[in-house]
Order: structure tokens, then sequence, then C-alpha cells
């Protein structure tokens, strides 16, 4: 079963290419199925859209889901359409966002966090004259955001959990080991899934997220593992998934999962 649960499209303002690019892209590589999950809008202010090059507008919810579930109508028995969305996790704002997303029929819904103290996760600058018990804080505040996503009950599975090292590789050796295994046994406890994104080489630590040491970590608590591409063009869906399930198999997982109606499905690597 191939699969990419991670694509996003013009809407959010920083990709490229319609919807029906990237269901005709998938079906190029041999998908099975391919989730639609552009970012949801920024709900935690009045405006139609607030950041109109990073989320899409409020009116345009409406219309990404109708245009999803039309194509998904479309290509029944060619492929696999799957109404997914991408939401920041924002304690502040997330019983907006969760009534909001309530009103609609979505297989999934990704969680992620992309914003630690107000400042963007891929912001390098952030990490300037900090000392190091100062990037040990940022550190586990970001995985106690993580945490706390997880335990929300709104995400089927959560994004590129160790993102926060794109712009600044050096991220993944602050030392943080507790806080990362206890963020793991919260996702497992609460039947989340992770995925493995390989957008991380469109940025400066190259590679996937999250890493294999993670990744290893996961599958000693009994995390499920799912797979997006994060494609922000169509030419990168199902990017590198057959890199991905061979190295899963190497560290020992026999299956990965997606989602259909909010429920998971184990499928084997």
């Amino acid at each position: 079963m191939k699969f990419d649960l991670h694509t996003h499209h013009f809407r959010c303002g920083h990709a490229d290419g319609t919807i029906r690019d990237y269901v005709e892209a998938a079906i190029s590589a041999g998908l099975q199925a391919i989730g639609i999950s552009d970012h949801t809008p920024y709900f935690g202010e009045k405006a139609e859209q607030a950041f109109p090059g990073i989320a899409m507008g409020k009116s345009e919810i409406a219309n990404y889901v109708e245009e999803v579930l039309e194509l998904k109508k479309e290509y029944a028995g060619k492929i696999d359409v799957l109404l997914g969305i991408e939401s920041d996790y924002f304690p502040e704002h997330f019983e907006t966002y969760r009534k909001v997303l309530s009103n609609y029929p979505f297989d999934y819904i990704i969680g992620s966090v992309h914003n630690v103290g107000g400042v963007s996760i891929f912001n390098k600058n952030r990490w300037k004259k900090l000392s190091d018990q100062q990037q040990i804080e940022v550190k586990e505040d970001y995985y106690r955001l993580i945490q706390d996503s997880a335990r929300s009950g709104l995400f089927q599975f959560l994004g590129h959990i160790d993102a926060m090292k794109g712009n600044y590789p050096a991220f993944s050796d602050i030392p943080a080991e507790r806080m990362l295994d206890e963020t793991l046994q919260v996702i497992a406890e609460n039947g989340v899934a992770i995925e493995i994104n390989t957008s991380g080489k469109t940025k400066l630590s190259g590679g996937w997220y999250p890493s294999d040491a993670i990744l290893e970590r996961a599958l000693h608590f009994g995390v499920d593992v799912t797979f997006g591409s994060d494609a922000h063009k169509p030419s990168r869906v199902g990017d590198e998934l057959n890199q991905v399930a061979a190295r899963l198999k190497e560290i020992g997982f026999k299956e990965w999962v997606y989602f259909k109606n909010k429920q998971k499905i184990s499928v084997p690597l």
C-alpha cells in the first residue's frame, strides 16, 4: 500500500499547483491513496486572512473541503483521495480550532507545532545569544507543546516532530533525552501516530523528520508511524516513500498506518 498523507497547494500561499495536480502526481507515482492536507486558516485573529503567505483565508476552507470531496468522487476507482488538513496547535486558540474543524468530514487532521513562544520554529535567529540552559528550555517547551497536542484528542497524527532542527541542525544535539522519551510515551498512550516527513531535505538540516534515533525510540514506545512528503509542489508527491519504508523495516517496524474517516488503518510495510 503506497500513500502520502501530507500535501499542500496554492491556497496556503506558499505552495504551487492545484489539488488536482497533486492527485494526478500521486497516480503517476503509483500511489493508492493521496491525502490532501493544506494549512488551516489562522483562527486566532478576526482578520479574514491574517497571514496570506502562510495559511488560507477563513472563507476558503469550505471551498477547499468541497473541492477535495468532488475530486474524491471523480477519482474513485483510480485512487483514494483523502480529505485531510494540517492544523497548528495553539493552546490559547485550541477550542476555536476544534469547533471550526468539527464542521467538516475530515479523514484526518495533522497536528503540527510551528511556533514556540510566538516565534517560528524555522527562525534560526531565535537561537542567537541563548545560553546552553536557555536552549534546553526552548527545546523542552517545543516538546511540551507536542505532548499537549497529542493529549488534545483532535489529531490523528502529528507532523514533523523534530522540525525545529530544520534551519538549526544543532537543535538535535541540545540535550533533552528525558523530555523526548516522555513525549513519545505520551504520543503512544494517546493512540496518536507520527509521520515520517521527507521535506527536511528542503531545509538546512536535510534528511527526514524525525531522525532515525527518534524513530528507534518511537518503536520502543510503540508509536505508530505514517508517511507524508509535505509536498509544496506536485513533483514531490510520494518523495522517497520507498526509501522510508525500507529504513523503517531496518529499524524494526512491521507496519505503518493511514487514516480514513478518522479510523486508523494498519498496512504492512
